[in-house]
């Protein structure tokens, strides 16, 4: 038996409203735990797939910030 885990995290919040969306990233984040990984990766490869090369120079900008 296969399991899809992108499809089914893309599944639970495809036509999520963009509240729900902000609900989702916020709660995953501020839980902390580690079984929210996957979502937010999910969430974060549909942000990149769509962001424009200025847009992700600016998230690898802030990110590489937060790492040091």
């Amino acid at each position: 038996m296969s399991f899809n885990l992108r499809a089914a995290i893309l599944q639970n919040v495809s036509g999520n409203t963009v509240d729900e969306v902000e609900a989702t990233i916020v709660d995953a984040v501020q839980s902390g735990e580690e079984k929210m990984l996957p979502g937010l990766g999910v969430l974060f490869e549909v942000y990149w797939n769509q962001a424009s090369e200025e847009d992700k120079q600016q998230v690898i900008n802030q990110i590489s910030k937060g790492l040091q």
